[in-house]
């Protein structure tokens, strides 16, 4: 009741000033409540509009991150920032990981929050090693694996040159060794034992020699050797050279009797010289060709001019020989050869011969033939039988040419039947030891020492035994003696010319496997009970081949799985290496592999097709030079950033040389 009246008389009071002042403010309320609304639609707005740029800047930038292959990086945006997280794999990944970013936002939004290791520091290095063996000794230089055996290396090296000689200069780095490493250095220690003046450098998978030696005879021999030992998938550049060998004494001995003319030995300065000499000999009577060793030690530049003289004059004697030692000369005569006609010879050629050169010469003089020979002689069969017959000077001498003949040929071999008789001449004992010396250069011959002359004559497979002979003769039996050597070369006594080449054996083996393959049981690595005699064909030729580097493959056709048909080509090519070791021949250097269905020769989708892709390949692996490698080790530590211990680390040169396969085929599936 009260507060209706105080409502009552309140109204009775209001006034219309005081209505209008009410109705203003409730308007500004209003239009406070509109624009509070407003701003706060407008925040929420703006909020939602961040977050959705938030969102497609990091959407994007990772997708940029992605199609460049860089999923180490990590991607979070904040705001209108973006930023990259992560450890760059080098400096140069990190900087491209902001530029990938900036092609989708602007720079100025990229935080930077990325880190980059050190990939130099881990590459494993170049492991190299280079041996170099000479007149002061053996030593090894480089950077080898931790793993590798460094007391063996010493052991070896020690064992070929003595351990005041051998020295081991290697560093070591802690890296796993790579793939044929072990393989290459071994074998470059198994060659530098055979190699006396040569560097050797070793790589993983590859070695490169280059070596000195005495002859060109030596030098395919020891090509030959190599190339059979070496490991299989080993890369092999060889670099072997013969230079000119010292001719001493500088030898020249030319025939010319009712057989025909004939060089016993020929020695030469040059190309020059050594046609200049030919030429003579073939006018003097020489027919078809001839060899004539060039060298060093010729005792004078007109060493040509003074043999083309000699020879003039023995085509005007028409039969003698004529021999030169160094600058001595000697000219002999035939029996019967007029007196007057052989002085006027000789007198001219003293007179022409240039002034280093010394001549001597001699006519025979035909013996009575009622007296009896006064001879010794020694002949050597070709199953290797010696028998000895004829005169000796002394009991002294028999004791010596018995056992010297024994040490040569062998004890069981030799037969004394010579006596001792008085009378012979002063130097019967050097003319006999000689004699024998020569005759053991010889594959079967026969010596005859008479108080004239010593006569060899023989069949060898060394193509310098006439050469050597003849040097051998005139240094011991000296300048006035007068000896006949017949010498004969037959390539199929030479132990290194009748040794089938790789390339022969090559083409033997495939013409066995193109009339027998090697077939299988079906689905079988069990060799087929047909194809044994195949095997045994190709063991007999394997056998004299020697060491090769051959790889034997096995095929299959395209039927059944694809990884079955490996696993079966892997076994019968192993089931053949294992044939072959069972008839005893020698495979270190061979190597078994399977390559299934892969290479195939012919058409699967035809039964031929598939009896031709079911085989069994020999593929023969030559050496040949591959390109050089300049970087060092000291280079490739550098580069890694692996730290050595020493500085004289060296590298070797990479003249290592890629394998080349060529096929010899058999087979089946």
């Amino acid at each position: 009741m009260i507060e209706s009246r105080r409502r009552a008389a309140y109204l009775s009071h209001r006034t219309p000033v005081h209505d209008q002042r009410i109705t203003r403010l409730s308007r500004l309320a209003k239009t406070s409540l509109v624009f509070v609304a407003a701003a706060g639609v407008a925040l929420f707005a703006a909020t939602k509009a961040v977050q959705f740029i938030q969102d497609v800047s990091e959407i994007n930038v990772r997708d940029a991150l992605d199609d460049n292959e860089m999923p180490w990086a990590e991607v979070q945006a904040d705001g209108l920032q973006v930023i990259l997280e992560g450890t760059a794999p080098s400096e140069a990944a990190r900087v491209a990981a902001i530029s990938a970013a900036g092609t989708v936002v602007d720079a100025a939004r990229i935080i930077d929050a990325m880190d980059a290791e050190d990939a130099a520091a881990l590459a494993p290095p170049r492991f190299s090693a280079e041996l170099l063996r000479n007149d002061a000794g053996l030593s090894i230089i480089g950077l080898v694996p931790t793993s590798t055996d460094r007391d063996d290396i010493t052991r070896q090296i020690e064992r070929i040159e003595g351990s005041d000689r051998a020295k081991d200069l290697l560093e070591s780095a802690d890296y796993p060794a790579p793939e044929g490493w072990e393989d290459a250095l071994g074998f470059a220690l198994t060659a530098i034992d055979r190699l006396p003046r040569s560097k050797v450098s070793v790589e993983a998978g590859r070695i490169s020699i280059e070596a000195t030696v005495d002859s060109a005879e030596a030098k395919a021999k020891l090509e030959q050797e190599l190339n059979r030992a070496a490991p299989p998938g080993l890369r092999m550049a060889l670099a072997i050279s013969a230079p000119r060998p010292v001719i001493t004494p500088f030898t020249l001995r030319f025939v010319k009797d009712e057989v025909g003319a004939r060089f016993d030995a020929c020695s030469a300065d040059s190309g020059e010289s050594q046609a200049r000499i030919l030429a003579a000999a073939h006018q003097a009577g020489l027919e078809g060709e001839a060899r004539c060793a060039i060298g060093l030690g010729v005792p004078s530049t007109r060493w040509a001019e003074a043999v083309e003289l000699a020879l003039n004059a023995l085509t005007r004697l028409e039969q003698g020989t004529v021999t030169f030692s160094d600058a001595d000369i000697m000219l002999v005569g035939a029996e019967g050869t007029d007196q007057a006609a052989f002085d006027r010879v000789v007198g001219e050629l003293e007179n022409d011969l240039p002034d280093v050169f010394v001549l001597r010469a001699m006519l025979p003089k035909t013996a009575e033939p009622s007296l009896g020979p006064a001879e010794f002689t020694a002949t050597l069969s070709p199953e290797g039988q010696v028998q000895l017959r004829g005169r000796l000077s002394d009991e002294h001498l028999r004791s010596m040419a018995d056992s010297y003949a024994r040490a040569a040929f062998g004890s069981e071999t030799v037969h004394m039947a010579a006596r001792v008789v008085e009378d012979l001449p002063a130097d019967w004992t050097v003319r006999v030891l000689t004699g024998l010396e020569a005759l053991a250069k010889l594959k079967n011959g026969a010596l005859t020492v008479t108080p004239e002359r010593v006569e060899i004559r023989g069949k060898t497979g060394q193509r310098a035994a006439s050469t050597e002979i003849a040097s051998l003769f005139a240094d011991k039996l000296g300048d006035s003696s007068v000896f006949d050597i017949a010498i004969e070369y037959q390539e199929e006594l030479d132990p290194i010319a009748a040794l089938p080449t790789a390339d022969e054996c090559e083409a033997e083996i495939q013409s066995i496997l193109a009339v027998s393959k090697i077939s299988f049981e079906p689905g079988s690595a069990t060799i087929d009970a047909s194809a044994l005699g195949t095997l045994d064909d190709i063991a007999e030729i394997l056998k004299q081949c020697g060491s090769l580097r051959l790889e034997i493959q096995g095929h299959t056709d395209s039927q059944g799985r694809e990884i079955m048909n490996l696993d079966l080509s892997q076994a019968r090519a192993q089931s053949v290496l294992n044939e072959l070791r069972v008839r005893r021949v020698l495979t270190s250097s061979f190597t078994a592999k399977g390559y299934g269905e892969t290479v195939p020769i012919a058409d699967n989708k035809t039964e031929e097709g598939r009896e031709a892709n079911r085989r069994i390949e020999f593929h023969l692996i030559r050496p040949e030079p591959s390109v050089i490698d300049t970087e060092t080790t000291l280079e490739s530590v550098a580069t890694s950033g692996d730290i050595g211990a020493g500085d004289d680390v060296a590298g070797a040169s990479d003249t290592g040389d890629a394998a080349v396969e060529e096929d010899v085929s058999g087979e089946q599936n």
